[in-house]
C-alpha cells in the first residue's frame, strides 16, 4: 500500500465546518455538559477545538458513554461494522 501524505483532517471541508450562525465563540454550556454511563450521545466534531477529537469516519455515528475518563474526556462505545470500539472524546464533540 501506499504511504498516506497528510493528517486526520484531509478531505474533511464539509464535515469540519459549521454553518454560519454556529461560528464564532464556543459555547461554555456544551464545554462542560456531563455525562453520566450509560446515556447516548451523538458525535460531531467541533472544528474549531483540537484536543479530544476522534477520527473523522465515526462523525454522526451515536455512541454509549461507558465512564468518564482520562481528565475531562469520555470513553464511548461505537459499533463500526459488527466490532464495538472504544474512542476517548471531549463533551464538546458530543450532543445528548
Amino acid at each position: 500500500m501506499v504511504t498516506r501524505i497528510g493528517t486526520n483532517q484531509r478531505k474533511t471541508r464539509h464535515k469540519l465546518s459549521q454553518p454560519y450562525r454556529k461560528q464564532g465563540k464556543i459555547s461554555l454550556r456544551s464545554f462542560f455538559q456531563e455525562f453520566a454511563e450509560g446515556d447516548k450521545a451523538n458525535l460531531k466534531i467541533h472544528p474549531s477545538v483540537q484536543k479530544g477529537r476522534f477520527f473523522p469516519r465515526f462523525h454522526g455515528l451515536t455512541g454509549t458513554v461507558s465512564g468518564k475518563k482520562k481528565g475531562q474526556c469520555y470513553e464511548v462505545i461505537i459499533k463500526d461494522g459488527n466490532k464495538k470500539k472504544a474512542l476517548f472524546i471531549h463533551p464538546i464533540h458530543l450532543k445528548k
